[in-house]
């Protein structure tokens, strides 16, 4: 390695980290709030299918938008700006829901899907900032460290809540989850800050890729489609953790103040399969995704199955196993089909058919498990098994297309 390689490596690692640390304190915000919502909007008053649709919803408007938010950044190339606006809509919709009154679970569904809102805009935006770094680190290793930082949050948002709901516990339960929201409002300034700071110490991070590849078209690369046939349906099969702590909480498996604690596990889980699968990225490709896709697939049988708090803790790590491999090598994979040029369309579209089926998936298993849960474990087993023979055709093109590049 010369020294003109070093200089580069080493800003672009500091600029990964930053933005792993932007994440982590995001995501102690959203993904604590994320922790309590079931029980949440369970106590406001919705239904189970009510949550499966409120929450699948947030979820399809927030990766819908991703499509026009990630089109308008590659025309403007103003990813600072796009990503500082979705952070701050992402933020304040946290803490605002410590307002919402009992029974105003309408209002709450609002903010949360507000919240997404924010994710949605900042999304593809920040991807092609950490992207452009990825280059320098290798996609799957800059990707990993991104995720292993922001499940790190995501693991201490639920403690902190647990932490709440214990000084808080023989009071009402909707006041100490309105504290619990209120609370994050802490970590939700410090992403602000850490996201200003990163941005004042690296105002142009597309100069870390100097990559000199021709721009691709989306439309004809046919890895990038059987790609998004792949993803979208293990979108759809994967349930949403808002169902997992409604279902637990109704079995009453554990104390409400508990549950956090069983996100947090998942959480932690999720950081560490995030390092493993996006350094296996790196060497083996997006057949990984084969393997974790495999590992994950059960989760469903253990935690719905089982009247049992063992089974499902089992299942709840290997949805967190599930989430890791998917946050980190899925955006790698983006970064190495996609040229620079078109990195932002690209993770829009990618995160757009990705909320799509999340949100068909979310609503359609909050149906079956009113009707019975088992219903909802076969469609979760069954679609996510089917994405792993496309992952392999995905595979086996982008190795054509490796060899294509080389002649």
């Amino acid at each position: 390695m010369n020294n003109k390689s070093k200089k580069i490596i080493k800003p672009a690692l500091a600029f990964v980290l930053m933005m792993g640390i932007v994440s982590m304190f995001s995501d102690m915000t959203h993904e604590g709030a994320k922790s309590i919502y079931g029980a949440y909007l369970y106590l406001a008053g919705a239904s189970a299918a009510t949550i499966g649709f409120v929450t699948g919803l947030g979820e399809f408007v927030g990766y819908s938008f991703r499509l026009i938010a990630g089109i308008i950044t590659d025309r403007k190339k103003n990813y600072w700006t796009m990503t500082i606006i979705g952070y701050i809509f992402n933020m304040a919709a946290i803490p605002a829901l410590a307002l919402i009154p009992k029974n105003g679970w309408i209002f709450a569904c609002a903010l949360i899907v507000i919240e997404r809102m924010g994710k949605a805009i900042r999304y593809p935006a920040k991807n092609t900032l950490v992207s452009f770094a990825s280059t320098q680190l290798g996609e799957g290793k800059s990707f990993a460290i991104q995720e292993f930082l922001d499940q790190l949050g995501a693991f201490l948002g639920p403690i902190i809540l647990f932490i709440v709901l214990l000084l808080k516990k023989g009071e009402d339960q909707f006041t100490a989850y309105a504290l619990c929201f209120a609370v994050l409002g802490i970590p939700a300034i410090l992403t602000l800050i850490a996201l200003l700071t990163a941005k004042r110490k690296f105002p142009n991070p597309e100069d870390f890729d100097i990559s000199t590849t021709l721009p691709t078209k989306l439309r004809l690369k046919s890895s990038f489609i059987f790609y998004m046939v792949s993803i979208s349906l293990l979108a759809l099969g994967f349930v949403d953790f808002p169902l997992i702590t409604m279902h637990i909480s109704k079995l009453s498996l554990v104390s409400s103040d508990t549950l956090p604690l069983l996100y947090s596990g998942a959480m932690l889980a999720d950081a560490f399969a995030a390092l493993l699968f996006g350094w296996l990225y790196d060497k083996k490709g997006i057949r990984v995704l084969m393997l974790s896709s495999a590992v994950s697939s059960l989760f469903s049988v253990l935690i719905f199955s089982f009247n049992s708090l063992t089974t499902a803790i089992i299942g709840i790590l290997m949805w967190g196993i599930g989430m890791g491999a998917q946050e980190s090598i899925l955006k790698s994979a983006v970064t190495t089909i996609v040229s620079k040029e078109n990195r932002s369309t690209a993770f829009g579209v990618f995160e757009t058919a990705f909320g799509v089926f999340w949100f068909l998936g979310s609503w359609l298993m909050g149906a079956l498990y009113d009707l019975a849960p088992n219903w909802l474990v076969i469609f979760s087993v069954v679609t996510q098994l089917s994405a792993i023979p496309l992952f392999y055709v995905t595979w086996r093109i982008m190795q054509k297309d490796k060899l294509k590049e080389l002649k």
